[in-house]
């Protein structure tokens, strides 16, 4: 059974770890802070100038002065802070941020990532994506494996305007978890009820099996 966007964030929190910086993009990403493990020790931070952001409030607690670089409402843990933008990059291009997890619409099976416009149509704009593929040493990708009409999204090669080059590190679908080598996608991990053949049909790009790919453990 394939994921909903709730599992995928769910499967990404667990690449979590103690003491980490994490930015998370908009879409599926935001997603991320609702799941990790309350025994850790975490801060969120946002490109639009927010360090120590918490879970999504719930309907009725939203306070429209406090959002994310997606303009959704957050909440802030205690010991939060906010900033200027010119702040929050430089914390991004120093190299401040342990992980980020960003959405995409393609994925390479090098690595570049297409996350930002769809030529004809309209787009706010490349927002802080292009300084985070630039600066940060761990990301991950949580998008769809497959798009509407059910063509691959993971691919050999993006056809979409690029974002970054060679800096994607994993991705998560709501069909597997794969992980970019030299060599194309590694599978790791596969959605429960999910086969290895249904992920290869959704797969252009070059997919390495190795053994048996165990299921995802979302619990």
């Amino acid at each position: 059974m394939a994921l909903d966007k709730n599992q995928i964030a769910k499967r990404i929190a667990k690449e979590v770890k103690d003491g980490y910086y994490v930015n998370l993009g908009i879409g599926i990403p935001t997603l991320v802070a609702n799941f990790v493990r309350n025994d850790i020790s975490v801060e969120f931070q946002s490109e639009n100038g927010v360090l120590g952001m918490g879970p999504f409030p719930f309907e009725g607690e939203e306070d429209a002065d406090i959002i994310n670089a997606g303009k959704q409402t957050i909440t802030t843990l205690p010991g939060a802070s906010f900033f200027d933008s010119a702040f929050s990059f430089g914390m991004i291009r120093s190299q401040k941020v342990d992980l980020t997890i960003l959405g995409a619409m393609e994925v390479s099976e090098n690595g570049d990532i297409a996350n930002w416009k769809i030529p004809g149509k309209m787009v706010k704009g490349m927002g802080g994506a292009m300084d985070l593929v630039a600066s940060a040493e761990n990301i991950i990708v949580a998008m769809m494996h497959v798009n509407k009409a059910g063509e691959s999204k993971v691919l050999k090669k993006c056809t979409l305007p690029l974002t970054g080059v060679g800096c994607v590190k994993k991705v998560v679908t709501e069909l597997a978890v794969l992980e970019v080598t030299p060599k194309g996608f590694k599978l790791l991990e596969r959605a429960p009820g999910v086969s290895v053949e249904e992920i290869k049909k959704a797969t252009e790009g070059t997919l390495i099996i190795e053994g048996d790919i165990p299921e995802m453990i979302l619990d």
